[in-house]
């Protein structure tokens, strides 16, 4: 087995959300694929397999630390970057289709910037009074200060708070600790004028319940993207930013099309091909 690191989503070097991307990995097991996940510390880790759906270039299984995804949006683009340097040729040049646990997601390849067509959201609406107190209270916002709450679940069950400005998403004490699974996303519109549109920030908690802060989120960001279209929020493409308060300084590019709306951002390989070497898992874990 191979394992691959691509930096997602990053504005410079080592600026985006990290992903590892195991290739050869078909004879391992679902726990096996989450203890190694949880045992690198990624955000998440992808598994690239053959793909079952004949319109596939490829499958991929997506992990975080309390379990399996059915679609991630950086490992979406982490992954199809680490096939296409593996020398990963798609059917239809220019398109990469990912099978995932949502169905097949289109990947566009343009002079080598990679994104993401943003699949339909599971779940919308506003969410009901409790779920919305819930949630102000684990991000840790003024109440004030929220213009909507809605779900925004892609896969991932995103609650999504609406928030009256940039600086108000970057103003959140979030919650140390939330019930598993939670995930909250927060958006909030920048003043004209600066290097990105809005400002998205995204809370998760890992298995002991801990609420841990995404460096960029291309899921939440595809829905966030839904949402604010949809509701006339925004009127153009644009550029968010997240993960400044992570240590990170990601940018997510969103533009919307006639065939959807396509999220994208810089993938970059970091390392290439590092072997691993996972006979422990047969050895001391047999299937």
């Amino acid at each position: 087995m191979l394992l691959d690191l691509v930096d997602v989503f990053a504005s410079r070097p080592l600026t985006g959300n990290p992903l590892a991307v195991v290739r050869g990995g078909e004879g391992l097991s679902t726990e096996a694929m989450l203890a190694l996940t949880r045992w690198l510390g990624f955000s998440e880790t992808t598994f690239l397999l053959p793909p079952t759906d004949p319109a596939a270039d490829y499958r991929v299984r997506i992990f975080y630390q309390a379990g399996e995804l059915p679609f991630a949006g950086h490992p979406t683009l982490g992954s199809a970057r680490a096939w296409l340097a593996a020398g990963g040729e798609p059917r239809q040049p220019g398109m990469i289709v990912q099978e995932c646990g949502i169905g097949l997601v289109t990947v566009r390849d343009t002079a080598g910037d990679l994104a993401f067509r943003a699949p339909p959201l599971i779940r919308s609406g506003p969410l009901s009074p409790q779920e919305r107190a819930q949630a102000i209270r684990i991000a840790g916002v003024d109440e004030d200060a929220v213009l909507a709450a809605v779900h925004a679940c892609n896969g991932p069950g995103w609650k999504l708070l609406h928030l009256r400005s940039a600086i108000d998403v970057l103003a959140a004490k979030p919650a140390p600790a939330a019930s598993v699974p939670t995930d909250i996303g927060l958006v909030g519109a920048h003043e004209p004028g600066g290097d990105a549109a809005f400002e998205v920030r995204a809370f998760f908690t890992n298995p002991q319940g801990k609420l841990v802060e995404d460096p960029v989120t291309g899921s939440l960001n595809a829905s966030v993207a839904l949402y604010l279209f949809e509701g006339g929020h925004a009127a153009c493409d644009y550029i968010a930013a997240q993960g400044r308060l992570t240590g990170a300084d990601g940018r997510v590019a969103v533009s919307r099309e006639d065939d959807g709306v396509w999220i994208g951002g810089k993938a970059v390989m970091i390392s290439e091909g590092g072997l691993l070497t996972m006979q422990f898992w047969f050895i001391h874990f047999p299937t």
